[in-house]
Order: C-alpha cells, then structure tokens, then sequence
C-alpha cells in the first residue's frame, strides 16, 4: 500500500496525523493536494532514523508566507534524499501574495531551495524543475532556515540574501544535485541558477549532475552558476543554455561599490579566486559569455562552448566562450564564438580552438561525427556519471 499525504491513486480519503509515516518500503510521499507541505515532511523524516527517502508528486508546490526559501535542508536533514516523481515544479512565486506593483512579484522568496551549514553529499535533490525566483531579498524567517552561526566565518552577510535565485548554498554544505531543470530564474546580485557560497569550507564538493540551466538571470556574476571565493563544486554532463548576467554591473558598482570584469563581464559559470570545480561533458550555448575562472588548476574536459554572445553591448570588451588565468587542467573542449579563448591560455593541442559547428538537436545533442563524446548529453542518451574529483 502506499502511504501518501493526500489523495493519490486508489486512496479516497483524506489523511490524518498518523499517516505522516513511510510506506512498506520505507518512503514519505507528497503531493500537492495533500495535507503535508514538502518542508513539513522534511522536518519529521529529519527524526526518522531509518527512513530517509521522499518522493514528492507530480504537481506544483509554491511558498505559502513571503520568506528565505520554499524549502531549506538543514544539519538536521542530513542524510535525505528528495526526488521527483512525474513533472513536479518548485516554484519561488505565489500571485496570491504580495503586491503586483514590486520588481519581483509574483515570487515571495529569495530562493527556491535552501541548502545550509552541515549538509553532506549524502544529502540529495533529484528531478526538479526549479523556477520563479524574481530578485527578491527579504532577510524575513533568515533564522528559520539558517540560525546564527557561532563561527566567525559564517556569518551572514548581503550575498546571503542576495545571490542564488534557484538554489541557494552556504557554508559547510555540500549537497548531489541531480537530473534538475533550473529555468527562469533571476537573483537579486549573482547566481541566477546556484549560487556557492563555501566561505573557505571547501574540503568537499557540491556535486551537480545531468542537469539543465536555461533563461537564468542576474545583473552580476554567473548567471548559471557562481561559485563565490573558497568554494567548490563538480559539474558533470549539464546544459548551460542562454543565461544571462552582467546587466546591472553599473548598479551594482554604484549601490554597493563591488567591481568585477567590469570590461568583459562574468560568465554563465563564474569561479572566483581561491574556488574549486571539475567541470566535464558540459555544454555552454548561447549565454551571455560561457565560463569565467580566476581558481587554480581547475579541471575542464570534453566540453563544448558554443557561441555564448549574448551580449547587450554595455560592456566595453566583447563576448568570450571562456576567460581562464590557468588552463593547465582544461582539455579536449572544443570552443567556437566571440573572442573565444579571451587570455589565449588553453593549448590549442589540446583543445579545438576553431571548432565545426555541432549541428544540436532539440536536446543540444551535437550531431557532427567530431564531437563524439564531447559536452552535454541526455541521460536517456546514456551517460555515465563521474562520482568524485579527479587527481
């Protein structure tokens, strides 16, 4: 039988308190006309020691009272894996609430979903479409989802508040993200998609896997992905489409007297100094510019940069597929577009620097016979995800 909050298949009648419970197999299920919120169930299977696994239904889940996040995984949620069944979409937006005159109504939360301090990669998300942040910044319910932090280091500051549109992570936190559809979503400063924020915690890695960024938004730095200074984060097989950042860098310079790439701009990937990422079989098209990199050594391998200038003209410099200070570790990716290679760093033995076009399909599959197992692929396609860094 299965165990549901709400009414789903055979079962008729509504649920009462002692069917918050797993079923045979030992799984919570959600669906949207249930009783349960999805943060309500993550809260007691946070104190089921067993049972650690919930599927959420197929449906839209939206925030009830304007605040951080839809949903936020704490310490406590440690260990829990939230997966998708059907087209299931969280969403920052409610039209209910708020007022339809503000910037970014309809949402009513900074995030869609929270990760916090104390989060390891045994904690996972899976299958999601993850959309409708709006730029907001509240600092209402910030210690719902992240209380004061006794360490110095963790302490909360603008970009708590203001980066991550989709996906927010801070801290010691390092969740697997998996087979999520981050679309349309805009951030108050940077992050559109995800935003990293390790603050030098970076022993372990954000792992992100088969996932889809499209229409992601931000006037500062990596619209699809930013990784802030001292963090750290794998990218295997992801799409990293037509995301856009950079519009507000005049704004930002003048409100908050923060510069970055002011004549180029950041990238749909941004990687700040003393930050980590191994970034494989990814797929940069039509963003504006596609990766940005000011780390150490970090890896790229059998990606593909495609034309990604999608540039307004308000910064002085052109539009570039990647702007990398060490390339030492990037190899076999094949680049095409702009000003391409910016700091001509990457070993053109290495790499194909004047790449043929990749002829996509509808799934950004190339199909051109020299890009065999180079860039994004559908996991339908078959792909066999990495599972840690490499040496």
């Amino acid at each position: 039988m299965l165990a549901t909050f709400g009414m789903v298949g055979c079962i008729d009648a509504p649920v009462s308190d002692v069917d918050l419970k797993p079923d045979e197999s030992g799984v919570y299920h959600v669906i949207p006309t249930g009783k349960w919120t999805i943060q309500q169930v993550l809260d007691h299977v946070a104190d089921d020691r067993d049972n650690k696994h919930i599927i959420v239904h197929a449906g839209v889940y939206r925030p009830s009272e304007f605040g951080q996040a839809l949903i936020w995984f704490q310490r406590k949620h440690d260990g829990i894996i939230l997966e998708a069944e059907g087209d299931v979409t969280l969403t920052a937006e409610n039209p209910e609430l708020g007022d339809s005159s503000e910037p970014h109504f309809p949402a009513v939360v900074n995030h869609v979903v929270y990760f916090g301090d104390g989060v390891s990669p045994r904690t996972t998300l899976r299958g999601f479409t993850i959309t409708g942040a709006r730029g907001l910044m509240t600092t209402e319910g910030e210690q719902r989802v992240e209380p004061d932090s006794p360490t110095p280091d963790l302490v909360k500051n603008l970009l708590f508040y203001a980066d991550g549109g989709g996906i927010k992570v801070f801290g010691r936190s390092y969740p697997t993200l998996e087979e999520l559809k981050v679309v349309n979503n805009t951030a108050a400063m940077c992050g559109g998609g995800i935003s990293i924020e390790h603050r030098g915690f970076n022993d372990d890695w954000v792992r992100i896997r088969d996932c889809v960024f499209q229409g992601n938004r931000c006037p500062g730095t990596g619209a699809a992905i930013d990784l802030l200074s001292g963090s750290s984060a794998i990218i295997d097989n992801c799409l990293v489409v037509e995301n856009i950042s950079n519009y507000g860098y005049d704004f930002i310079a003048t409100t908050y007297g923060l510069h970055y790439h002011d004549q180029h701009g950041s990238g749909a990937l941004t990687v700040f100094p003393h930050s980590r990422v191994e970034v494989r079989n990814c797929t940069f098209a039509g963003n504006w510019n596609g990766v940005d990199d000011r780390g150490e050594a970090n890896l790229y391998e059998g990606c593909i940069f495609w034309h990604n200038d999608a540039s307004d003209g308000s910064r002085s410099g052109g539009p570039y597929e990647i702007d990398i200070v060490d390339a030492s570790r990037v190899r076999n990716c094949y680049l095409r577009g702009g000003l391409g290679d910016l700091r001509k760093a990457l070993n053109p033995q290495h790499n194909n620097l004047e790449a043929d076009d990749p002829n996509f399909d509808l799934d950004f599959t190339p199909r051109h016979p020299s890009y065999r197992g180079v860039g994004y692929r559908p996991i339908s396609k078959g792909h066999e995800p990495d599972d840690g860094p490499v040496d």
